[in-house]
């Protein structure tokens, strides 16, 4: 029956995989190899199905890796934050008119959010402010 399990287990979506596995990944102390996952999952995937998520997510760029005795150990690129950033950044380079998709962001920021943004920004070129 635990084989009937795993079944209905892996039909959620990829994404949703893929987002499971990758809170893991960043709530570990260490790299996790495969097996680590697979158990840090408590059984719901196989070993075969952790390594192909994790192969698929080294290949999109969300993994590093480095092999650990015969297998390969998986760590984030990036945190939770640096991850938002790179959708937000995609987002905008898919789009023909990227000043047109910057504006309508800015208008949708608060005044806190647009402060915090002035900030990061820095001083405007020879204004000082």
């Amino acid at each position: 029956m635990g084989a009937g399990t795993q079944g209905q287990a892996s039909k959620r979506p990829n994404g949703a995989r893929e987002t499971e596995i990758l809170g893991l990944l960043q709530q570990a102390e260490d790299a996790l190899t495969p097996g680590e996952v697979a158990e840090r999952l408590g059984g719901e995937l196989t070993y075969s199905s952790v390594v192909t998520i994790l192969t698929r997510m080294h290949t999109k760029g969300l993994l590093d890796r480095a092999p650990r005795g015969r297998a390969y150990a998986y760590t984030p690129v990036t945190d939770d934050a640096g991850f938002a950033a790179r959708r937000m950044r995609t987002v905008l380079d898919e789009r023909p008119d990227r000043e047109a998709v910057l504006a309508r962001f800015a208008d949708t920021l608060s005044d806190a959010d647009a402060d915090v943004l002035r900030q990061l920004l820095g001083p405007e070129p020879g204004t000082g402010r």
